[in-house]
């Protein structure tokens, strides 16, 4: 208590209290109740050190030592590695023309649990794809723990952002090439086609797949949860495009063969036909049609059967387009020569039980006529003055029984038995002979005859530019040019092929008209042929043309009339296509002065008489 201003002591308990706490060195009633603030403060700012270095040790174990694990983690949410689609290499003919090229294309994918999550936007989009709701409500649901199928392939750019701009979670798009072959139908058998991966699945295709196809690259991008690219982050790999391929096909000499196929097909009645055209010098294929064909763009749409290159994968029993054959044989085994006479009389003569047989009673024959006239007596006369290996070995020779060589997938061997084999019988040479009891694919006569007319030099058929494969002598040149002039007179008056004939072109050829084999022996349905080289002073044209099973009651069967006029249109066209020269140019001015005359002879003005070059004054 203050009295004039002077603090007066205090008696009693509260003097006592305030003595001792004088004492105790004058602490607040705080610190006298246990509270010590500066301690306090201590443990504050140490727990709140404690937690920063925490913090920096859990920030540290973040960023430096997990970092890949994290990283790794956020990666699998939401960064995606990529493909970079790669085009196929183009395919060109021999002069460039494209055949088959790759165009960009866009291939529509969905998460499906993205897409699941929200089936109120099912209806639309399976609109816009242009299925049923059910069926890719189907595909979803097979696919629900997946977080990618596609949801419609290769479709048209403009196709594909009209889905797009929908924004329908989980649907995005991703490029991709269709392959497209501008040729259509024409050369759908050589070329093939390939799947929707686009990998080669028949044809040239296939068989350089691996050329053609290319790498693809790949890159790694962060996607959003609707799948759509926010970011790309680096390139893994750049994408490595096919490389290109120049076939020996002429696509012109190719349209022409198949349209005069088709023609021939139409007018004849008949199931199929193969065409076939090899350069005589070099062995590669300028021309390859077949009937039935299909649309290599489409290919879903044709039957199965119609993918098949007959040319190559049909085994045919060539007929009496063995017969030059068999006279070569005869003259280099020096058992017959050019002059040599057959008295086919009386047009048959036994083969075991059976009997070899001519369309009529040809007489007496030479070596010539056996061709001309093609005597399947005659031939086999020729035959039984050659032992079985020495008929069997030179047929060999020219790749009767064996694949030729080209590459090409699918391609049959042929059937050609050897003597002692189980398909060899007392009756098989003389068969054999005149084109039965062996087994060839319309690619093996046209090589054999593209020997022929190379001077007895093979090569093997190539379907690259360029590629020229293995080449052998399989027979003296000289006894090839005789056979070659044998063979020019089926094509004129008197022979079997008149109507192969090329106006100012010698044509050497050879008719085939063989039965085809039915249950127990042969049946009347037939295989027309024709297989020829022109000009010949100098072959560079080998042609053969199969036409299977056509309608007697058309234009007839045999080979000549149905065959004939396919490799006559043909080759015209060729030949001017490659600017060949005539090798009977007399023919052709006489031909174009009586062309002259008769039509000065509508227009009414007189002539003088034309002359015919190398007619008697």
């Amino acid at each position: 208590m203050k009295i004039f201003g002077k603090q007066l002591p205090l008696f009693g308990a509260e003097g006592e209290r305030r003595e001792r706490a004088r004492a105790s060195g004058g602490r607040t009633r705080a610190q006298r109740g246990g509270f010590d603030l500066r301690k306090r403060l201590l443990l504050v700012c140490s727990t709140l050190g404690l937690c920063s270095v925490g913090l920096l040790a859990r920030a540290l174990d973040l960023q430096v030592v997990s970092k890949e694990f994290y990283q790794q983690q956020g990666d699998a949410r939401f960064v995606r590695e990529i493909p970079i689609a790669t085009s196929r290499g183009m395919i060109t003919d021999r002069n460039g023309e494209p055949l088959a090229i790759s165009s960009p294309v866009e291939s529509i994918w969905g998460n499906p649990k993205e897409l699941l999550k929200a089936p109120a936007r099912l209806p639309q989009l399976a609109r816009a794809l242009g299925m049923p709701q059910d069926e890719l409500a189907t595909r979803l649901s097979q696919r629900a723990d997946k977080e990618f199928v596609f949801l419609k392939r290769r479709i048209n750019p403009d196709e594909a952002k009209r889905i797009l701009a929908l924004e329908i979670p989980g649907v995005a798009s991703q490029r991709e090439y269709r392959r497209f072959y501008p040729q259509g139908e024409a050369i759908a058998h050589v070329l093939g086609f390939t799947n929707i991966d686009d990998r080669g699945q028949e044809g040239l295709e296939l068989a350089f797949d691996d050329w053609l196809r290319g790498t693809p690259g790949a890159k790694r991008v962060i996607r959003d949860r609707r799948g759509r690219i926010v970011e790309n982050i680096d390139q893994v790999r750049a994408a490595q495009p096919g490389r290109d391929l120049t076939l020996s096909i002429d696509r012109r000499i190719q349209y022409l063969a198949h349209r005069e196929l088709r023609n021939a097909i139409v007018e004849t009645g008949a199931s199929s036909g193969s065409a076939v055209v090899l350069d005589v010098a070099t062995g590669e294929v300028l021309a390859m049609a077949n009937l039935p064909t299909f649309n290599p763009n489409a290919v879903g749409t044709s039957p199965r059967d119609a993918h098949r290159n007959r040319a190559v994968t049909d085994l045919l029993e060539p007929g009496s387009t063995m017969k030059p054959l068999t006279v070569a044989a005869g003259l280099e085994a020096g058992v017959i020569s050019p002059r040599s006479l057959f008295n086919t009389n009386p047009g048959w003569i036994p083969n075991g039980k059976y009997r070899t047989t001519d369309t009529h009673n040809y007489g007496v024959l030479d070596t010539t006529g056996v061709i001309r006239k093609s005597s399947n007596v005659g031939a086999a006369m020729i035959a039984k003055r050659l032992g079985d290996r020495q008929f069997h070995d030179f047929m060999r020779r020219f790749g009767y029984g064996e694949r030729t060589g080209s590459g090409f997938p699918g391609e049959a061997a042929g059937l050609f038995p050897s003597p002692g084999s189980p398909g060899w019988s007392g009756t098989t040479k003389q068969t054999m002979s005149y084109g039965y009891g062996l087994n060839a694919t319309p690619l093996q006569i046209a090589t054999a005859y593209a020997a022929l007319g190379n001077g007895g030099v093979l090569h093997q058929p190539s379907f690259v530019k360029g590629q020229q494969g293995q080449s052998r002598r399989v027979l003296d040149e000289k006894i090839a040019g005789e056979v070659l002039r044998m063979m020019q007179t089926v094509t004129e008056t008197g022979g079997t092929a008149t109507q192969a004939a090329i106006l100012g072109y010698h044509v050497a050829g050879k008719t085939g008209t063989s039965r085809k084999a039915s249950a127990g022996g042969y049946s009347r349905r037939y295989i027309g042929y024709f297989a020829g080289l022109v000009p010949v002073e100098k072959p560079r044209f080998a042609m053969v043309v199969a036409v299977n099973d056509p309608d007697p009651s058309r234009k007839g069967y045999y080979g000549g009339v149905i065959a004939g006029p396919v490799f006559r249109n043909t080759m015209e066209g060729a030949l001017r296509l490659m600017d060949v020269s005539p090798d009977n140019l007399d023919a052709w001015l006489a031909a174009q002065a009586q062309a002259e005359a008769r039509r000065m002879k509508s227009n009414g003005v007189a002539t003088a008489a034309v002359p015919v070059a190398g007619a008697a004054p």
